[in-house]
C-alpha cells in the first residue's frame, strides 16, 4: 500500500539565482557547413584582372603616371581589384565573405566612377589619358577608358546582383563611406594650390575647377555631388534588402525526412 497524499502541501521557498544565465553562441559553420563557390571565384578573378588591366593600361599610355593615379576612377578600380581578388579567394576556399562595409564601399566607389564619367564628363577620352606623344594609338586610349569607366563598373554591379547574398549592406555604413570622397575633395583642392597656376590640368575635373568657376561655385558643386553620392549609397542599401537571393541553396545536413509508417 502507498501512503495517502496529503491535501495541504506547503509551498517551498524560491531558490535564489546566484548567477545570470550566460548566452550560448553557436557558430554558423556548426549549423550550415561552408560551401565552395568555384564559379563565383573564377568570375571575380576575371573582374579583378579586368580592373587591374584598365589601371595598367592607363599607367602605360599616359605621360604622367602619378597624375593619372590622382584620379578617382583609377583609385576606385585599384580598390575594386584588391577587394574582388580577396573575395574570389574566399569563395574558392569556402571561407566567410568579406565584411559588407568593405565590399559595399568598393561597389559604391566604382559605381560613382561609371556614373560621373557617363553623366558629367562629356569628353570621350579621359584627361589623364591625353598624351602629347603621337605614338599612342587612339584604340588603346579608347579601350582603357571603356575598361575603367564602363566594363568594370557594369561587371561589379552584376557581381553584386548575381553572385552576392542580399541584405548584407547596412544603412549606418552609408555615412562612413562618405569619408573617402570628402577626403578626396580636400586632396584635389590642396593639390591645385600646390601646383603652379599656369600648369595645364591643374584641376583634375572640370566641375571642380575653382580657377574657372570660383571657389563658391566649386564648393556648391562639391556639396551637390556629396549629397548625390550619399543618396546613391542609401539606394544601394535599399536595393540590397529588396532584391531576391541569387545564391539560395539547400544545406546538406545528413538527415532525410521519411514518410510516416502505417
Amino acid at each position: 500500500m502507498t501512503a495517502p497524499i496529503p491535501r495541504d502541501i506547503p509551498e517551498l521557498p524560491a531558490i535564489p539565482r546566484t548567477h545570470a544565465l550566460l548566452p550560448s553562441f553557436v557558430p554558423a559553420s556548426a549549423v550550415v557547413p561552408p560551401v565552395r563557390r568555384p564559379l563565383a571565384a573564377v568570375l571575380r578573378l576575371v573582374l579583378a584582372c579586368t580592373a587591374a588591366a584598365g589601371v595598367t593600361l592607363a599607367l602605360l599610355i599616359t605621360d604622367d603616371p602619378l597624375r593619372a593615379l590622382s584620379h578617382f576612377s583609377l583609385q576606385s578600380n585599384v580598390l575594386l581589384a584588391g577587394v574582388t581578388l580577396l573575395s574570389a579567394r574566399r569563395a574558392w576556399s569556402a571561407r566567410a565573405p568579406l565584411p559588407s562595409a568593405l565590399t559595399g564601399a568598393a561597389l559604391l566607389y566604382i559605381t560613382i566612377t561609371g556614373l560621373v564619367y557617363h553623366l558629367l564628363l562629356t569628353d570621350p577620352a579621359p584627361r589623364f589619358l591625353a598624351t602629347d606623344s603621337t605614338t599612342t594609338p587612339t584604340v588603346w586610349v579608347s579601350l582603357t577608358g571603356h575598361l575603367l569607366h564602363t566594363v568594370t563598373p557594369a561587371a561589379a554591379v552584376l557581381d553584386w546582383l548575381l553572385l552576392t547574398a542580399p541584405g548584407r549592406l547596412r544603412l549606418r555604413r552609408a555615412a562612413t563611406w562618405m569619408v573617402y570622397p570628402t577626403a578626396y575633395l580636400l586632396f584635389l583642392l590642396l593639390r591645385a594650390q600646390l601646383i603652379t597656376p599656369t600648369t595645364p590640368g591643374r584641376y583634375l575635373y572640370p566641375f571642380l575647377d575653382a580657377e574657372a568657376h570660383g571657389f563658391k561655385h566649386t564648393l556648391a558643386n562639391a556639396l551637390l555631388l556629396g549629397l548625390s553620392f550619399y543618396a546613391l549609397a542609401v539606394l544601394l542599401v535599399a536595393l540590397d534588402h529588396a532584391r531576391p537571393n541569387p545564391i539560395r541553396h539547400r544545406a546538406k545536413t545528413g538527415f532525410r525526412l521519411q514518410p510516416p509508417v502505417g
